[in-house]
């Protein structure tokens, strides 16, 4: 299991409903990616976003991640993401009341 850290900066002066209503432009796109775990939409108060994936592989992440996406990323916000790879360890779940720790290389079944 990987965590993959995009990230990006909008245009300048984008307020948040302008960042929100951009990412879901891409629901489609990742609920439809079926390797896809989970992602989570992520911006600050100085434009800078992007996403926190997590993924069964970094295979899986550049799949997704592959050069017609990074097109649109260009396209609709005119920069270039940044992308970094995670060994995920463990997740700390309070709402779920778990702890889930993952071996090197687990299958994304271990996340059930």
């Amino acid at each position: 299991m990987i965590v993959e850290y995009v990230s990006f900066k909008y245009p300048a002066g984008w307020t948040r409903e302008q960042i929100v209503a951009d990412a879901r432009t891409s629901l489609p796109r990742w609920q439809g990616n079926k390797e896809l775990i989970r992602k989570h939409y992520i911006a600050d108060e100085n434009g800078n976003g992007g996403g926190i994936y997590i993924w069964p592989s970094k295979e899986a992440a550049q799949r997704g991640h592959n050069a017609e996406w990074l097109a649109n990323i260009k396209a609709r916000t005119g920069a270039t993401p940044t992308i970094h790879y995670f060994d995920l360890t463990m997740i700390v779940d309070n709402e779920a009341g778990t702890v889930t720790e993952y071996p090197p290389n687990a299958p994304a079944e271990a996340a059930e």
